[in-house]
C-alpha cells in the first residue's frame, strides 16, 4: 500500500484536476462552481488517505488513526460547504465521492499501484467521507431552516405587538385625526408582519445555496429607520436615540430587510449592553451610499469572537442568562442584507468606547425587483 500512498502524495494535483474535470462533465450542479470552491476539502481528504495507506498495514487500526479522524473532519466540513452551494443535494455529494473513488482506482491501476488491500482501504475511507459529508449537508440545511424560521418568528412578534398596542389605544370617541393616525400605525405594523411571513414561507422551503429573498424598490429608508426606533422604544427600557445628517435617505432598498437588520442590531445592543445607558443610532448620508451605526456601552465583545458572531451557528450564552433568547442567526441575516445592498458590516468593541456595529449600504447597487441573498454557514 506504500506504493499507492507515494503515488497519491506525488500526484495529488493531477488527481484532483482529473476528478474536477470528470465532476464538471457528470454533475450539473458543479458546473457554475469556481474551481477553488469545488475542490474545497478534497485535497486534504486525499492527503489523509495517502497517510492511512502508508501507515496502517493492519486494517483494524485505521479507525484509531489520527488521519482517519481528519478524513471525518474534512468531509464533514465539505458537506457544510456544499449546503451553501446552489443546486446541490445529497445525491450530488455522493456522486462527487463516487467519481473520486473511480478516479483514484483508475489512476492507481495505471501505475500498477493498486492491490486488494488498497482497494479495501479506499472503499472504507471514501464511504466514511460520503457518510459524514452527506450527514453534515443535511444537518446544515436543517439548522439553517430552523434558525431562519426561529429568527423570523421572533421578528414577527414586534410589529404584531405594535399593531395590538395601536388598536388597544384606539378610542372610537376620539377625533377623526387621532383615529386615522392610530389606524395607520396598526396597518403599517400588520403590513410589515405580512412581509415577514412571506420570508417565513421562503425559509421553510430553503434549499442548498439559497438565502433570504429581498424585494428592492425606490424608497426613503430614513422613514423605516424612524419606525424601528419608535417600535423599539416601546419594547425596551433603554433610551434609544436617533441622529441623521440628512432629512431623507432615498435609494433602491429593501426597506423591510433593512428594518429587520436594524432591529437585530438594536436588540443586540440592549441584550449585551448596559441597560442603564442609551443605545445611539447614527445615520450618515454619503452621496451614493449610507452608513448606519448602532452604538452601546457595556462589556466589550472579545476580539477572538468578533468574527464568529457573524456565523449562523454561533450563539452567545450571556444573552440567555439575562432572560433573552438567542437564535444565533440575527447577525448572519444582517450581513446577508448588507451584502445584498453591495455593502458590508463591521464591528469595533472595547470596554472604554463600547460596541459599535457599522453597516454600509449602496443606494443604487440593485434594480427594483426580487433577488436572493445567500446565507453561509461561515460568514467570515
Amino acid at each position: 500500500m506504500k506504493k499507492a500512498a507515494n503515488y497519491i502524495r506525488d500526484n495529488k494535483v493531477s488527481i484532483i484536476e482529473i476528478w474536477e474535470k470528470r465532476v464538471k462533465s457528470e454533475i450539473d450542479a458543479s458546473k457554475g462552481t469556481p474551481s477553488l470552491a469545488l475542490r474545497n476539502q478534497l485535497p486534504h481528504v486525499l492527503e489523509d488517505i495517502a497517510e492511512v495507506l502508508e501507515k496502517h498495514e493492519v486494517f483494524e487500526q485505521i479507525e484509531d488513526s489520527e488521519h482517519y479522524r481528519e478524513i471525518v473532519e474534512n468531509s464533514t466540513d465539505h458537506g457544510r460547504h456544499r449546503a451553501t452551494t446552489s443546486n446541490y443535494t445529497v445525491t450530488e455529494i455522493l456522486k462527487e465521492y463516487m467519481v473520486f473513488h473511480q478516479v483514484l482506482t483508475e489512476e492507481l491501476r495505471k501505475q500498477e499501484a493498486y492491490s486488494v488491500e488498497t482497494g479495501i482501504v479506499l472503499k472504507f475511507t471514501i464511504e466514511t467521507a460520503m457518510l459524514h459529508s452527506a450527514g453534515s449537508f443535511n444537518d446544515s440545511i436543517n439548522q439553517m431552516k430552523e434558525k431562519m424560521v426561529g429568527t423570523l418568528v421572533h421578528d414577527i412578534r414586534n410589529p404584531i405587538s405594535a399593531a395590538y398596542l395601536a388598536l388597544d389605544l384606539l378610542d372610537i370617541h376620539a377625533n377623526p385625526e387621532h383615529i386615522s393616525k392610530v389606524k395607520k400605525m396598526a396597518v403599517n405594523s400588520l403590513d410589515y408582519s405580512m412581509r415577514l411571513i412571506e420570508g417565513l414561507l421562503d425559509a421553510i422551503t430553503l434549499e442548498a445555496g439559497e438565502g433570504i429573498t429581498l424585494n428592492f424598490e425606490e424608497t426613503d429608508i430614513l422613514q423605516d429607520i424612524k419606525w424601528v426606533v419608535k417600535e423599539t422604544r416601546t419594547i425596551f427600557q433603554n433610551e434609544i436615540n436617533l441622529n441623521s445628517d440628512s432629512p431623507e435617505i432615498r435609494g433602491i432598498f429593501d426597506a423591510v430587510a433593512i428594518r429587520r437588520a436594524l432591529e437585530n442590531l438594536v436588540t443586540n445592543a440592549v441584550k449585551y449592553g448596559d441597560n442603564c445607558q442609551p443605545v445611539n443610532i447614527n445615520i450618515f448620508d454619503n452621496q451614493d451610499e449610507v452608513f448606519i451605526c448602532v452604538h452601546n456601552t457595556g462589556k466589550a465583545i472579545p476580539v477572538e469572537k468578533q468574527k464568529k458572531i457573524f456565523n449562523y451557528l454561533h450563539s452567545e450564552k450571556s444573552a440567555e442568562d439575562r432572560g433573552f433568547k438567542s437564535w444565533g442567526m440575527g447577525l448572519c441575516l444582517v450581513k446577508a442584507v448588507t451584502k445584498a445592498h453591495g455593502g458590508y458590516i463591521e464591528v469595533t468593541s472595547d470596554d472604554e468606547q463600547g460596541t459599535e456595529f457599522r453597516i454600509r449600504l449602496k443606494k443604487y447597487k440593485n434594480q427594483p425587483g426580487k433577488i436572493k441573498s445567500r446565507i453561509t454557514y461561515n460568514q467570515n
